[in-house]
């Protein structure tokens, strides 16, 4: 017979484990309470599990067990594309009361598209990404819709069923325009899918979002009457479930924290090192940082070392470094300030957040987080505010006027234009300036602003994720294997004049590359941006260089002295061709010279090895590298201008670099001298390079006037090579060129 000790060892061995399980759902024992089943937890759970049955990559079964009919695919490399598919779901459910599955095509089984139900739709939002690509998370779709007789699920190449709607996003200035979009559009149509509305373009040179306004009206009217729906199906719905929470675990409360293993690193538990990525982020220590640049004023360039020691990151020569910055200690305060949040004893309040419908709105940062965090790490708060946002909170205004004055903004393109994109207002000072409030901080660094009783979920829903800027790396990881170097120019220029800055210019300071030249001021042990020369920012309304929080989430990013930032390397195909006896021709003027420090270094390892091998005439047999480059003076902006001859030497001749200095050197006709001119000159040099010897072109730098100028000049020295003209034989060759990936592009507007 079992005693009272058998009877409570057994109950311990089946109870023990039971709890462990259990443990984030037991409010007893620290975990979250269970959802009232009266509330809209109970709702967001549902939903949560129904989206989750069956085979996770099955879009078709996933609409059909929670009654959707539209499913929005989005073709992403930066985030872009997913923003704009999101407004579109959550604009089909406030307008029609239609909810809908927001999916990433790589997630997802695409030859399924053959059974989507006529009576629903498939909307596609796609990005073009470098010389007419798709992105990274398309390919997989692309490649199967560009086959000639694509094999879908039920062993048909038609798509008869199926409704799309399209939008694109792309960038003028680059030659393949769109051409995801029209690719895609044309495809679908060949196929007997039925498109509704226009194909809708978005231009990131210009206005995107002007060009999605100016689409989505008109084509949520066909919408309408294709798919038999009326407009005013649920109004204002909300996405998310805010929760303040005062009992949760301080070691799992986010910070500022980047992902779910950063959390468990900086509260102190013992996790393995690796895994970094987009999703998990590489504090990476600063190993050095320098001023580029010899001139002052309104003018820095600056080259900053991340120490990739034990990591296991590594990197390839032409890839792409993400830096995560932060939003300036200002715009936090401004916001926090805006919403009535700015008090010690609110701003590190912890929310919870939960999506009321995961399939249509996932939440866009880990939770639970402080208020602080979630404006200082987690949404762009630092950007121009949107025409659509402004528009939809005028509801939330404290006062009449104030909703008028949203409400102008939001719907008059040309009243937004001249007092809030031209001025570059964000969006807590669009609601500062709406009711009136002074948009300058105290002599306290503090803010007096009407408090606005906008609800946070709506604010999480409205404001787009921060997300990571790119810069092309500018090393070689053979020279330098565990650093990763990068070289920033500093984004500041004069907006716009603006009723709101007293009608005077002020300065605008770029997020990223003003977090880097704080990172860089803070290295070298200056606690705050050294004061500008020359007295170049007095005469306007923002005299200083803003600040940031630097040492990030729990202090993590700083420890005697050594800062850290948050990076990860995103792959790239801007590659050297593998033997040094191909001919190698780089145009990179200003910071376009990056990508070419890492190109030529890389070649210095491989030159060395070959000369340690075999002798110092090793080098003899190799094909010539010229690196046409750019500036405004020697002594002012002339980058690396010190490594450029030991790289030379080195290289005993092969390496050849020719400088255009815009601002001393002049044409016959008075006019400045560029690095296209350069190439031109030497016309005669280049040409046979190219015709004959199969050479490899690679341009970086500016997309609008540089990049499209360098091509004019190649069409012309190509069309005289073969005997023709630029239009004819110079415009056919250049394109043989790109098609056989021997003229490669990294550029940017």
């Amino acid at each position: 017979m079992a005693t009272q000790l058998d009877l409570l060892i057994i109950i311990l061995t089946v109870s023990l484990p039971l709890l462990y399980f259990f443990r984030e759902s037991l409010p007893f024992i620290g975990g979250k309470p269970f959802a009232d089943s009266t509330q809209n937890g109970s709702a967001s759970s549902k939903a949560k599990k129904v989206e989750e049955e069956g085979d996770p990559r099955n879009f078709v079964e996933k609409m059909e067990r929670a009654g959707k009919r539209a499913v929005i695919f989005y073709g992403s490399q930066t985030g872009t594309a997913e923003e704009y598919a999101i407004r579109l779901a959550k604009e089909a459910k406030s307008r029609f009361g239609l909810s809908s599955l927001v999916c990433d095509p790589e997630e997802h089984d695409m030859n399924l598209l053959d059974q989507i139900p006529s009576d629903a739709v498939v909307f596609f939002v796609m990005a073009t990404y470098g010389e007419g690509e798709p992105t990274d998370n398309a390919a997989g779709l692309m490649e199967l819709i560009s086959e000639f007789e694509p094999e879908f699920s039920l062993g048909e190449s038609k798509l008869e069923n199926l409704n799309y709607v399209i939008f694109g996003l792309g960038n003028k200035t680059y030659e393949f325009y769109n051409e995801v979009a029209r690719k895609l559009d044309k495809r679908l149509s060949d196929l007997g899918a039925r498109r509704i509305g226009e194909r809708g373009e978005g231009d990131d040179d210009k206005s995107m979002e002007e060009d999605y306004l100016a689409w989505k009206d008109p084509m949520w009217e066909s919408f309408s009457k294709i798919m038999g729906v009326e407009e005013g199906g649920s109004g204002d719905v909300a996405d998310f479930l805010v929760t303040e929470i005062t009992d949760h675990p301080p070691e799992k409360v986010f910070h500022g924290e980047l992902s779910p293993r950063a959390l468990l690193v900086a509260s102190g538990a013992n996790t393995p090192s690796g895994g970094y990525g987009i999703k998990n982020p590489y504090p990476a220590p600063v190993l050095a940082s320098k001023e580029l640049f010899t001139v002052g004023g309104d003018r820095n360039c600056i080259h900053i070392e991340f120490d990739l020691t034990g990591s296991g990151m590594s990197y390839q020569h032409g890839d792409h470094v993400g830096i995560w910055p932060s939003n300036p200690d200002i715009e936090v305060d401004r916001m926090l300030s805006v919403l009535g949040l700015d008090s010690q004893d609110r701003r590190f309040n912890i929310i919870d957040i939960e999506s009321l419908d995961p399939a249509l709105a996932k939440v866009p940062f880990p939770t639970p987080a402080t208020y602080d965090a979630i404006f200082r790490h987690y949404l762009d708060i630092s950007a121009i505010a949107s025409r659509q946002t402004i528009a939809f909170l005028a509801r939330y205004a404290p006062t009449e006027s104030a909703r008028e004055k949203l409400t102008a903004w939001g719907t008059n393109k040309d009243l937004y234009a001249a007092e809030i994109d031209g001025p570059a207002l964000k969006l807590a000072e669009v609601l500062q300036a709406a009711v009136g409030d002074s948009v300058d901080a105290n002599s306290d660094n503090a803010f007096s602003s009407t408090k606005w009783p906008i609800p946070f979920d709506r604010i999480v829903s409205s404001i787009p994720r921060l997300q990571p800027r790119y810069y092309s790396i500018s090393s070689s990881s053979k020279l330098h294997p565990t650093a990763i170097h990068v070289t920033a120019v500093v984004l500041k220029y004069q907006s716009a004049a603006s009723p709101v800055h007293h009608h005077e210019p002020r300065w605008v300071f770029g997020l990223s590359t003003n977090f880097i030249l704080n990172v860089k001021h803070a290295h070298s042990g200056a606690n705050t941006p050294a004061s500008e020369q020359d007295n170049a920012l007095e005469s306007v309304t923002m005299k200083k260089v803003p600040s940031y929080k630097l040492a990030g989430p729990r202090n993590s990013y700083v420890k005697e002295n050594v800062y850290k930032v948050p990076i990860h390397v995103r792959r790239s195909t801007f590659r050297l061709p593998t033997s040094p006896k191909v001919p190698i021709i780089m145009i990179g003027p200003g910071t376009g010279v990056a990508p070419f420090r890492g190109f030529v270094q890389e070649r210095i390892a491989l030159a060395r090895k070959a000369i340690e091998k075999n002798g110092p005439d090793a080098l003899k047999d190799w094909a010539p590298m010229y690196l046409f480059y750019g500036c405004r003076k020697p002594n002012e902006d002339f980058l690396y201008k010190d490594e450029w001859p030991e790289y030379e030497k080195e290289l005993k001749g092969v390496f050849r670099m020719k400088v255009a200095f815009s601002r001393e050197m002049t044409k016959p006709d008075g006019s400045k001298v560029y690095v296209q001119d350069l190439i031109h000159d030497l016309r005669s040099e280049l040409a046979p390079l190219i015709v004959d010897k199969r050479a490899y072109i690679y341009i970086c730098g500016d997309a609008k006037s540089m990049s499209k100028a360098v091509e004019e000049r190649l069409t012309q020295m190509l069309g005289e090579a073969k005997g023709g003209s630029a239009q004819v034989e110079g415009v056919k060759e250049l394109k043989m060129l790109k098609e056989r990936n021997r003229l490669m592009t990294d550029v940017w507007s």
